[in-house]
C-alpha cells in the first residue's frame, strides 16, 4: 500500500490530553488539561435547558447564528473599542482550535514561514504542519518571558507571512505589554506580515497587568485575525464555541475555509450562550477576582512547600521548576507525579522549541477544595520523588 501523508508522519498525540488520560488512570487531581471543575454561570445553564425544547436543532447559518454573532459583536465592540460588524467581520467556529486553523489556512500557503513564540500552545506546531508552513521560533526568555527585539526582527527578515501571538500566553502566563505589542506591530508593518492572535484568556489578567487587543493598535486592524473562544470566560470548554474577528476581505475567506472544515458550530449552544455575552462589567470583574483568589491560594501553597515556580500575569497556568528532582525526562517525572503523588501535570518540553526538560505546567482553574487537595498531595513530592 502507498504511504500515508508525509505531513502527519511526525505527529504525536496531544501531550496535554495524554496527561489527562494518565491522571484519570491513577485517580490523580488533574491539573494538566486546562478545564474547570465548577459549573458555568446559571444564566447559561437555564437558557441551555430552555433551548432543548426550542427550534435550534438543525444547522444554523454556517458563519454563525445571527443572534450569536450580534451578541458577540456587541460584547467585543465594547471591549475592543471599535464597532465590530456581526455580518462582515465575525465567523463562529468550533472552539478557538478551529479558529486558529481556519486563520492559518486563510493566510498561509505551503512553504510560507510563520513566527511562533516559544513556549507555545502545542496546537500551533500542528497548525503550521497542516497548513504546510514552516514555523520560525522566537524564544521568550524566563523568568519574565521577554523576547529580544533583534532576534524577533531577524525572524521577520526571513520573509515571514504571519506571526502567531498568544496573549495572555499559554503556558507561561505572560501578558504582553503595550510597548512589546507596538514593537511587534511595527515589525509586522515593516515586513508586511499578518498577525494571528489567540486571546482566549483575554478576561483572565491579574493586576496591575492589562490586556491590549492587538487589532486595536494603530494600523493593525487591516492585518490582524483575532481568534478567541468562550470556553475559559464562561467555563464551557466542552461547548466548543470560538470565533474569528477580522476585516471583511479576510473574513470572507475564513468563511469559506470554515465551511469546509466543520460546516458550523453547534446551533443550540450558540443560542444558549447569548445571555453570557450580554453580561455586564460586573461579571468580568468577578471573574478576575475569582481567578486572582485561586492564583494567590495556589502560589502561596507552592511557596509554603518551597517549590520554585513562575508568577503568571494572566491565564491560569504556572510552570513548576523540577530541577531538584534530578529527572532527565520531564515526561517521566509527570507520569511518576500522577502515579506516586496523585497530581496531574504537563511536561514543559511539549511547549518549548528549546531543549527544556526542567519545567512542568500545572493549572489552577479548579475549586479551592480541589487546589488544596492537590497542594496537600504535593506536600509528599520530595518524599516520593526526591533523589
Amino acid at each position: 500500500m502507498k504511504d500515508l501523508s508525509r505531513r502527519t508522519a511526525d505527529f504525536t498525540d496531544s501531550v496535554i490530553r495524554r496527561m489527562t488520560r494518565i491522571s484519570n488512570r491513577y485517580g490523580a487531581v488533574n491539573l494538566s488539561q486546562g478545564f474547570p471543575d465548577f459549573d458555568p454561570p446559571k444564566a447559561l445553564l437555564d437558557r441551555l435547558a430552555q433551548v432543548a425544547y426550542e427550534d435550534f436543532h438543525q444547522y444554523s447559518i454556517t458563519c454563525g447564528a445571527p443572534g450569536f454573532r450580534q451578541a458577540l459583536a456587541e460584547k467585543q465592540s465594547r471591549f475592543m473599542g471599535r464597532t465590530i460588524d456581526p455580518e462582515r467581520e465575525i465567523v463562529a467556529t468550533c472552539g478557538s482550535t478551529e479558529a486558529m486553523m481556519a486563520a492559518m489556512m486563510t493566510v498561509v500557503d505551503p512553504g510560507d514561514k510563520v513566527i511562533v513564540f516559544s513556549p507555545f500552545y502545542e496546537n500551533y506546531g500542528a497548525d503550521a504542519i497542516l497548513s504546510g508552513a514552516e514555523p520560525i521560533y522566537v524564544p521568550l526568555v524566563p523568568p519574565e518571558f521577554r523576547f529580544d527585539p533583534e532576534v524577533l526582527e531577524d525572524a521577520f527578515r526571513q520573509g515571514v507571512k504571519a506571526l502567531i501571538l498568544c496573549n495572555p500566553s499559554n503556558p507561561c502566563g505572560k501578558v504582553f505589554t503595550r510597548q512589546e505589542l507596538e514593537l511587534i506591530a511595527d515589525l509586522a508593518r515593516k515586513y508586511d506580515a499578518y498577525v494571528i492572535t489567540d486571546e482566549v484568556y483575554e478576561h483572565i489578567v491579574y493586576a496591575p497587568h492589562r490586556h491590549v487587543y492587538f487589532a486595536t493598535l494603530p494600523g493593525m486592524w487591516e492585518r490582524t485575525i483575532s481568534c478567541s473562544s468562550l470556553s475559559k470566560t464562561y467555563s464551557i470548554t466542552g461547548w466548543r464555541l470560538g470565533y474569528t474577528i477580522a476585516p471583511e476581505e479576510i473574513t470572507e475567506r475564513i468563511k469559506k475555509v470554515h465551511d469546509f472544515l466543520t460546516v458550523g458550530a453547534a446551533a443550540p449552544l450558540q443560542e444558549a450562550v447569548i445571555p453570557g455575552l450580554r453580561f455586564g462589567q460586573d461579571y468580568y470583574d468577578g471573574l478576575q477576582a475569582t481567578y486572582t483568589r485561586k492564583r494567590d491560594l495556589f502560589l502561596r501553597g507552592l511557596d509554603d512547600l518551597k517549590l520554585a515556580h513562575t508568577d503568571p500575569q494572566g491565564a491560569y497556568y504556572v510552570l513548576l521548576d523540577i530541577s531538584e528532582f534530578g529527572y532527565d525526562s520531564d515526561l517521566a517525572f509527570c507520569e511518576d507525579l500522577a502515579r506516586e503523588v496523585g497530581v496531574g501535570a504537563v511536561p514543559g518540553s511539549s511547549f518549548f522549541r528549546e531543549p527544556v526538560n526542567h519545567l512542568i505546567r500545572l493549572h489552577f482553574a479548579k475549586k479551592e477544595d480541589t487546589l488544596l487537595q492537590a497542594l496537600n498531595r504535593l506536600g509528599d513530592l520530595r518524599k516520593k520523588l526526591g533523589k
